[in-house]
């Protein structure tokens, strides 16, 4: 066997030529070869006895139908393999009989046998290649898929047989191998197969179980045709400036002159795209910005100074917009004390935005005394958050 896989891996070389890529295309392929199967053990009434079977080399066949991915291929394969039984090895109990009748001892018992291991299988595999696609390349993977195994055996054609049975399972493979091209459709190659069929049961001649597994080992030669073949060559092209694919042989259109590039500032204006937008203004902040007042006072206090100094700040983003003061009170005292009270703090509040530049007659406002509690109260209670001015800007400012 080991001259065989030489002198096959020699001629898949020899016969190698260049051929183009079979990425995307399908295939089929045919192999066969010779196998060698595993003795197998058998365990009778669920490992109350043993019987083995001792397998000769046999053969292995089968075919392909695939799919080439690119650097991974998926396949659909039906094979069929067999080979002979030349030997029965078992205990006592796991002996059905002998020619000169049942054994009464303990100790194992080898007898001469004849029979036959045949195995049908329904494959998917996944395989990997490596290599280049025009020269020798190899690949790997394996597959999963059923397999209906038939034992026949019986010691020396004495009848009745010891098996004669089949069983259906699950069956999966490794393999891995090599192939060349021998042309732009055909590839050759070998192929190694490590097959097992998993809980092949039995019953023997004395309607007994038996349960175990059968493994072979084959070499396989390939022979591959893919559908792809060699493409026709596509003529030479060129990639013009504006995109388009030409004959290489043809003119590409002139470019014509590039249009001024522009750009659209944020106010709508549209400037070349070298020139720099004019700076986007802050957004008018409409407030309301809330100072409060010490009780039964209206004097502008630090922490009061420093929300009106934002709301300055902020009233240079509105333009010419309306400023309403809106002045209160808390429950403390009478609601007409209350209201006065609240005209004078809108007045110091008015004083001190018109010191800082908003024109007096952009500002109006109205006293709320105690009527809109921000916190609400009994009447009598002190309450720092109910006494305060309220700055708003804006065209419905106060409305």
């Amino acid at each position: 066997m080991r001259k065989l896989v030489i002198g096959m891996a020699m001629a898949s070389t020899a016969l190698a030529t260049p051929a183009l890529a079979r990425d995307g295309q399908w295939y089929v392929e045919v192999q066969g070869g010779p196998m060698i199967i595993e003795d197998t053990d058998f365990d009778v009434n669920n490992g109350a006895g043993t019987i083995s079977t001792d397998t000769k080399e046999g053969y292995d066949f089968g075919g392909v139908v695939g799919h080439d991915f690119g650097a991974f291929r998926l396949e659909a394969e039906a094979s069929w393999r067999e080979g002979d039984i030349d030997g029965l090895a078992a205990d006592a109990v796991g002996l059905p009989r002998l020619p000169a009748g049942p054994v009464n001892t303990t100790a194992a018992v080898v007898t001469p046998a004849a029979g036959d291991v045949n195995m049908l299988s329904f494959m998917v595999n996944g395989l990997f290649d490596f290599g280049p696609d025009d020269g020798l390349q190899g690949f790997f993977g394996g597959g999963v898929g059923v397999a209906r195994t038939e034992v026949q055996a019986n010691y020396s054609n004495i009848t009745p047989d010891v098996y004669n049975d089949s069983s259906s399972g699950l069956a999966w493979q490794l393999l891995a191998g090599v192939r060349a091209p021998l042309s732009d459709s055909w590839d050759a190659g070998l192929r190694y197969r490590m097959f097992t069929a998993e809980n092949v049961d039995l019953v023997d001649s004395l309607g007994r179980d038996s349960e175990g597994k059968y493994r072979t080992h084959s070499i396989l030669g390939t022979l591959t045709y893919n559908f792809g073949g060699a493409p026709e060559p596509e003529p030479a092209t060129q990639t013009c400036w504006n995109g388009s694919v030409i004959l290489a042989t043809a003119t590409c259109p002139d470019r014509p002159t590039p249009p001024v590039q522009t750009q659209t500032c944020w106010n709508g204006a549209v400037i070349p795209a070298t020139a720099t937008c004019p700076t986007k203004p802050e957004p008018c902040k409409q407030g309301p910005y809330i100072v409060f007042f010490e009780w039964d006072q209206s004097d502008i206090t630090p922490d009061a100074a420093t929300i009106l100094n934002n709301a300055v700040s902020a009233y240079a983003n509105c333009g010419m917009a309306s400023v309403m003061l809106a002045g209160h009170a808390d429950a403390s005292g009478s609601k007409t004390y209350n209201v006065g009270l609240s005209e004078r703090r809108n007045e110091s509040v008015r004083s001190y935005l018109s010191s800082r530049g908003i024109p007096d007659a952009r500002i109006s406002s109205e006293a709320f005394g105690e009527s809109q509690l921000r916190v609400p109260t009994a009447d009598g209670v002190r309450e720092l958050q109910n006494r305060r001015v309220e700055v708003t800007y804006g065209p419905n400012a106060g409305m």
